[in-house]
């Protein structure tokens, strides 16, 4: 939120305090400030304040409020104009071409004297024509046959906006001859608003703070107004259907305004807080909210009279919206309503998306003349999802989605009403209409002394405790003589009862103390046992061996939908919907269950993926949501990986390798379980994901351990890749629960292998996993390696025959082994290769 320094001042009195003292306070007590952005206000001498720090300080003798009376023709250009200037002391010929004084041009004389912003000779302002921050200055030219050695400037060339549309006209009581530093300079905080600051979204709450934290007295806003003719009461009528949805509504009427711009005051503070002034009326109701956090709006009231039938009284109601109900809202657009929308209507119809947008129909124009004012409470929840789902953000919609008691619907309204009587000439009439079918409760609190010396380890008497507290306009009492009875102030909805409230109160009071002038101490109770945790653990132990096997973790939203899960499976084999876990409040429809796949998840980010990179190799741990009739959902971790593309990607150096296929997933697979020291077997399967024939089930010890394989051609469809893709989806608890709990570790024997290759002849239909099991067990211990290297098929072989050669290593531990040890292992294993499997030599 951006906060203009002066506005801050109209609520506190903040003499004595550099900007970087108050930037200091602020951030200390939790509302943190990410940047100070100047205006004509001395820059920090020092640059050890800590803060992000822009903008320019204004010359006083050069930087000056002066007065245009004549604004004459430039003799050799239609485009430019010679402004007569008084500055106080002289007078000057200051040459110009800003638009907005067009239409004061050869007029001579002018009747009322133009207030502006005026730079002398030599003066350093921004460049009002370059798209860059660019400082500038001022020299003696001659432009068009006309020497120019001053200017009046623009919001932008003064560094208070981006503004160069025209020069600023002040208000009429601008005092000619005043430094500008010391009529408009000023200072904008860029305030974090954490959500459990939200009821400091405006100028109020922070001076509030601000007055607190600096022992100041707090200026409360002017509520009151002068009311004039008939009575509002009796005119309008409020019907909320739902006071869930709205607590409170709240109306009030000015009649016979008059648009036209605000003061020039207001439109600076609106655009200083990042808001664009509109016409006096409208700023009225920003700049409210802005100042004391209620969002407001204002109907036109004699649009409402019209909609109306003749004998009838206007009616306001809230209520849900229709299915597929329209409302064509300010911004011109028509937009089709969801029945979770919250509506203000009349008997007509729609007039607002409640708390988000009004309705283009009942704006505020400049034929207006009788406004009827909103202030109103709505649930945040269903106003954030309903800004949201319409992609609807707005400076109302981050206040109401945060979060803003119903106490306030009628101040902000108070004094809205009070500035639209100061700016547009209007008369309030007499009477609030005021709904309130659900006042919330005040939350009351007890804290004792040993509540603050446990909590906050400092001694806080209650006496100062109460007095604290009371600063922030809490309403404290004593029960007794050791327990302080702490009621919250309506607007504070972040105060919860109980153990929860005391926390409540012990953050204000350390807060207010300040977190700096609590004293570090050690922990006076003893430390807890240290335990580990064995399932976590090995869930990081799992994640390590994958990353070393060259796949990137990720990390996704466990919320989607069962669409997006079905993405997973060929059209022709989608059956009925499994059940979900629903969410009650979910952010949007493709998050509004708790996903059942964690296959999906990562195929999801690879499908976002494809495009961006050659080579995708990705992995994710994470829970699935299992339902579970009369009790929570089951939650078993899953472990899903994929890959696709190029196996390495494209260098100099190399040329490209073809694209992952089955056998690449398998050996991440056998990595992994080896590294795990669990003995698995891959068996063929089918799965109604992956391709028919490259599927394949792990298994151990009878139990499966999940599947993995190459994703089904027509799943490529469905995720958008050109290249194929092979995945795995694993059962991460089945495989922690299988880890053992200890491994023997053998001893690197110092004495040299002997290597060897065997080539076996086996029946076409024989696993290769099954041969290279049993020449393991068959080569004993000296047998320390088998690896398949080749595949041979051919006629000499024989009908339904295939050759596979392994790569053996013998090796002993005690000594270097000869010929004949190793002729011995060789010939015992081909005696039962032969006697189990069928297996021939293939060198005899």
């Amino acid at each position: 939120m951006k906060l203009p320094v002066s506005w801050l001042k109209d609520f506190v009195d903040l003499s004595g305090l550099e900007i970087v003292d108050i930037a200091r306070i602020l951030t200390m007590a939790g509302l943190e400030v990410e940047d100070i952005s100047f205006a004509g206000l001395p820059l920090p001498k020092k640059d050890d304040h800590g803060f992000k720090v822009s903008g320019i300080e204004w010359d006083r003798d050069k930087l000056l409020v002066a007065e245009v009376s004549a604004v004459n023709p430039h003799p050799n250009a239609d485009r430019l104009v010679l402004c007569d200037l008084f500055d106080g002391k002289e007078k000057h010929v200051v040459l110009t071409g800003a638009p907005n004084l067009f239409k004061y041009k050869g007029q001579g004389k002018l009747p009322k004297t133009l207030k502006v912003a005026f730079a002398k000779e030599s003066a350093v302002v921004y460049n009002g024509h370059s798209d860059a921050i660019e400082l500038l200055k001022i020299k003696k030219a001659v432009i068009r046959g006309v020497e120019s050695s001053s200017m009046v400037c623009s919001e932008k060339e003064l560094g208070i906006s981006k503004d160069h549309e025209g020069i600023i006209i002040f208000d009429d009581d601008a005092p000619v001859g005043m430094p500008l530093a010391d009529y408009i300079g000023d200072a904008v905080l860029d305030v974090k608003i954490n959500p459990n600051m939200a009821r400091n979204a405006n100028v109020l709450g922070v001076a509030r703070e601000l007055a607190a934290l600096t022992g100041r007295k707090l200026i409360k806003p002017n509520y009151n107004f002068d009311t004039s003719g008939a009575s509002l009461y009796g005119m309008v009528k409020i019907d909320i259907s739902q006071p869930e949805l709205n607590p409170r509504f709240v109306l009030g009427l000015i009649r016979d305004v008059k648009i036209y711009p605000s003061p020039y005051w207001v439109q600076r503070r609106l655009r200083a807080a990042g808001m664009r002034p509109i016409s006096n009326v409208v700023d009225a109701t920003n700049y409210a909210m802005i100042e004391i956090g209620q969002p407001l709006h204002a109907f036109d009231y004699d649009v409402l009279e019209k909609r109306k039938g003749p004998q009838d009284k206007i009616t306001i109601l809230t209520r849900t919206a229709s299915q597929g109900e329209k409302l064509v809202t300010l911004d011109n657009v028509e937009r089709t309503l969801a029945p979770s929308n919250v509506l203000v209507c009349d008997t007509k119809g729609a007039l607002s998306m409640a708390g988000i947008m009004g309705g283009l129909e009942s704006e505020i124009s400049g034929k207006t003349r009788n406004i009827l004012l909103e202030g109103a409470a709505w649930n945040f929840i269903n106003i954030r999802r309903t800004a949201n789902q319409h992609n609807l953000p707005s400076e109302a919609s981050f206040r109401f989605s945060r979060g803003v008691h119903p106490a306030l619907a009628e101040e902000g309204l108070r004094r809205c009403l009070y500035w639209m009587s100061q700016w547009s000439g209007g008369k309030v009439a007499p009477g609030i209409v005021d709904e309130y079918p659900l006042a919330p409760k005040q939350s009351l609190v007890k804290i004792s002394q040993k509540d603050i010396k446990r909590s906050l380890g400092i001694e806080i008497p209650l006496g100062k405790a109460k007095e604290l507290l009371e600063s922030l306009e809490f309403d404290c009492a004593f029960e007794g003589t050791e327990t302080l009875l702490v009621k919250a102030p309506l607007f504070r909805m972040d105060i919860g009862e109980g153990i929860v409230g005391i926390a409540d109160i012990m953050e204000e009071l350390a807060r207010l103390y300040g977190f700096e002038n609590i004293p570090e101490s050690l922990m006076a109770d003893p430390l807890p046992p240290q335990r580990g945790n064995p399932s976590l653990e090995a869930e990081n132990r799992v994640k390590d061996i994958m990353v070393a096997l060259g796949l990137q973790e990720i990390i996704s939203h466990r919320m989607t939908s069962p669409e997006i899960e079905q993405k997973l499976l060929p059209a022709g084999l989608r059956g009925e919907l499994p059940e979900y876990v629903k969410l009650a409040n979910f952010i949007a429809p493709e998050k509004r269950v708790m996903r059942r796949s964690m296959l999906s998840s990562v195929m999801n980010v690879m499908e976002l993926n494809f495009r961006q990179k050659e080579s995708l190799a990705l992995f994710e741990i994470g829970s699935v949501y299992i339902p579970k009739a009369g009790a929570l959902p089951l939650e078993p971790r899953r472990l899903a990986f994929a890959m696709s593309g190029k196996r390495t990607e494209a260098a100099w150096d190399s040329k490209p390798e073809s694209n992952y296929d089955f056998f690449d997933i398998k050996g991440v697979i056998e990595a992994l379980f080896a590294a795990l020291h669990l003995n698995v077997k891959y068996v063929p399967s089918v799965h109604p994901s992956f391709h028919p024939g490259k599927c394949a089930a792990i298994d151990l010890d009878g139990s499966g351990l999940g599947v993995f394989g190459e994703l089904h051609p027509e799943l490529a469809e469905h995720y958008s890749g050109n290249a194929p893709v092979v995945a795995a989806d694993l059962d991460l608890e089945a495989i922690l629960a299988a880890l053992p709990s200890g491994y023997p570790i053998n001893a690197i024997s110092e004495f040299p292998p002997i290597l060897e290759d065997i080539a076996l002849v086996v029946d076409e239909d024989m696993p290769a996993d099954r041969v290279e099991s049993l020449i393991k067990k068959s080569g004993g211990e000296k047998l320390v390696a088998a690896r398949l290297f080749d595949v041979f098929r051919s006629e000499q072989l024989g009908k339904g025959k295939k050759s596979l050669a392994y790569a053996l290593a013998y090796q002993s531990p005690d000594g270097t082994l000869n010929d004949k040890d190793a002729a011995d292992i060789r010939n015992r294993i081909v005696a039962k290769a032969e006697k189990e499997l069928g297996a021939k030599l293939r060198s005899s």
